[in-house]
């Protein structure tokens, strides 16, 4: 998928950025002259992974060298870094335009903490993420509850000595597969979800939550039921568990007269509501 090189602007600076390895990475040198005002970025840059080292972080491993665009209009390899390892960069600069992405960093860390204490101020920050993008109240309850319920059919694979992202992923497809007859690959692409961090659940439409959460809530229940040991024991519970959830879907579907799969994500939907009210 072809990404647009463009230039981010940042309080009338501008900041190179390319994409690279399905993310995006920034001109380090760009971003130093932003938050420093230095006449000499490169230098400062320079001393910056000097001063880092010496305290045993060697930031220059993590980043990567590409071409952008220069000045003069050629294209030269420039020192880059992805978003976390920009963040990482922002909190050694001393500078007060840096203070404050330091003060976001901190309060975004200072609530993942409290949110292990008490993983229900999680839910209610969630919550205020949906509601901020204009999901309806009704859909994100269904979401959240979606998510407890993955949480819990992931906390028995893991138990279960299913260990690495690749398993994990399987096992979802399966489901995915037997529920809607789509992997969730295949499903972004039907919905026509175009960028990889795009989360397909999000949109979804109420029904497609649904189907999605009885999918996995009774994969839980079969995996438990018959102590599915390891990778292959697993499969077969979670191709179960979406067979039972595709049967259900077909019988509201009969009754229904149309699919419940659909092209158009949660935000269309509630147009189209709005539109017909």
């Amino acid at each position: 998928m072809k990404k647009s090189n463009k230039l981010v602007v940042f309080q009338d600076k501008k900041i190179r950025r390319i994409w690279h390895n399905d993310e995006w990475y920034f001109s380090i040198i760009d971003v130093v002259l932003v938050l420093t005002d230095s006449n000499n970025p490169r230098n400062y840059w320079s001393m910056l992974k000097k001063r880092e080292k010496e305290l045993g972080i060697e930031l220059s491993t993590y980043c990567v060298q590409l071409k952008l665009k220069a000045s003069d209009g050629k294209l030269r390899f420039t020192d880059c870094a992805n978003t976390k390892l920009l963040f990482r960069i922002i909190q050694s600069i001393p500078s007060k335009k840096a203070e404050p992405f330091k003060l976001w960093l901190a309060q975004v860390g200072h609530e993942r903490v409290e949110e292990i204490e008490n993983p229900e101020l999680g839910q209610d920050r969630i919550k205020d993420y949906y509601e901020l993008k204009g999901y309806p109240k009704d859909w994100i309850d269904k979401r959240l509850r979606g998510i407890a319920t993955r949480q819990e059919l992931t906390d028995e694979w893991k138990d279960r000595k299913i260990k690495t992202e690749k398993e994990f992923a399987i096992l979802t497809n399966e489901i995915s597969k037997a529920t809607f007859g789509k992997t969730i690959g295949e499903y972004k692409e039907f919905k026509q979800l175009k960028k990889k961090n795009q989360n397909l659940r999000d949109h979804m439409t109420d029904l497609e939550l649904i189907f999605t959460m009885l999918g996995e809530k009774t994969t839980t229940e079969i995996t438990k039921e018959r102590n599915s040991q390891g990778f292959d024991e697993c499969k077969d519970s979670a191709k179960e568990g979406g067979e039972a959830a595709n049967d259900a879907r077909k019988s509201v579907e009969k009754r229904l007269g149309r699919s419940t799969i659909s092209k158009k994500n949660i935000f269309l939907t509630k147009t189209k509501r709005e539109e017909k009210a």
